[in-house]
């Protein structure tokens, strides 16, 4: 196969973890016999510094045109200061918007190697971590009005949190085809006793688990959730919540792993284009010395080529690899410990290219 790829490295660490990505892609492709071609676009604070926007519209017309879009990560200190308008974290909700990528998928698995670096007790993690969280990503607050006005002589914030029941639905279905193909348990996370937005959000739910009755469902309330994946993560399979609530709970699940620099994540749109990125930041401070974990951005890749491309066995190959160097103990200095060998950021990528 053929495929048109749009990378947007972005900002800090994200050309680094972008470039081992591409690396291991490169080496698919050569064992496969696919052939990936790569379009690069500034996006976040490298593209306010060269353009006085987030994204330019070329940019974002060369998004649109992708098989799929491989990012790495935005932002920084560096552009505290820009007026909120053209803040580097604009460039991915219009992306986000004009692709139409609605779900993002979070996979949390706690690798067994890596069960010492969990801040979670082992008795809880003994028998590991394998959950998925499907998050709505284009409705909720975070694409509500947001106001700031004098009201009696004090300043008064207002942010508007709305979803129709279109988007509900949307986003249940893809949570339900998603717990058939895994272990067939749903956790949708709400908060209806409070929000009107959350008793509606139940209510689709609820239609939907009638339509899939092979998949065990039940709701939980988000301060519950989070507790739980504290408590007990091992109860989950998949959870599926929105825009705001998945925001910060699989930030919380990532950290179960021990580290957010091992987490991919899969925004995806009502067909095959999609936006895959690792979870974690732009990470500044080490941006530049080739100490950063390109394994979750690796892992990104993994997803592209399982649900944009439908290369299933080649995004086994690319896991199966990961697998096998943690296996043999390779560690990045996220991950490190003084048992394992630590390397590079393009270190780890070779290691991983090398076994595809």
């Amino acid at each position: 196969m053929n495929k048109n790829i749009t990378v947007l490295s972005g900002d800090g660490i994200g050309p680094e973890i972008i470039a081992e990505a591409v690396k291991v892609l490169g080496r698919v492709g050569e064992k496969f016999g696919h052939s990936f071609a790569y379009t690069y676009v500034d996006i976040g604070g490298c593209s306010i510094d060269k353009y006085g926007v987030p994204i330019t519209p070329e940019g974002m017309e060369k998004c649109l045109s992708a098989d799929s879009v491989l990012l790495g990560a935005v932002g920084g200190p560096k552009w505290d200061i820009v007026p909120q308008s053209i803040r580097p974290e604009k460039a991915l909700l219009a992306v986000r918007k004009e692709l139409g990528l609605f779900a993002n998928l979070r996979p949390t698995k706690l690798f067994p190697m890596l069960a010492s670096a969990s801040p979670l007790k082992e008795s809880i993690v003994g028998n590991g971590i394998d959950l998925l969280i499907v998050r709505e990503l284009t409705g909720g607050v975070y694409f509500g009005r947001h106001t700031t006005e004098e009201v009696d002589g004090e300043t008064v914030a207002t942010d508007i949190m709305s979803y129709s029941r279109h988007e509900i639905e949307r986003i249940g279905r893809v949570a339900f085809e998603t717990a058939t193909k895994r272990r067939k348990k749903l956790a949708s996370v709400d908060k209806a006793n409070v929000l009107d937005t959350s008793r509606l959000w139940r209510s689709v739910m609820h239609s939907l688990a009638e339509e899939y009755p092979q998949v065990e469902y039940c709701d939980i309330l988000v301060d519950n959730a989070a507790m739980q994946l504290v408590k007990n993560p091992g109860q989950f399979d998949v959870i599926v919540t929105e825009n705001m609530f998945g925001d910060i709970l699989s930030d919380e699940a990532s950290m179960l792993t021990g580290s957010i620099g091992m987490m991919p994540s899969a925004s995806l749109s009502s067909g095959t284009l999609g936006m895959y990125e690792p979870i974690h930041g732009s990470a500044p401070d080490i941006a530049g010395q080739d100490i950063a974990n390109p394994l979750g951005t690796i892992l990104s890749a993994a997803m592209m080529l399982r649900y944009s491309f439908d290369m299933a066995a080649e995004a086994d190959a690319i896991e199966s690899a990961v697998d096998t160097v943690l296996n043999r103990g390779f560690r990045t200095a996220d991950i490190f410990t003084p048992d394992c060998e630590k390397v590079s950021c393009s270190a780890m990528g070779s290691l991983v290219a090398e076994l595809i």
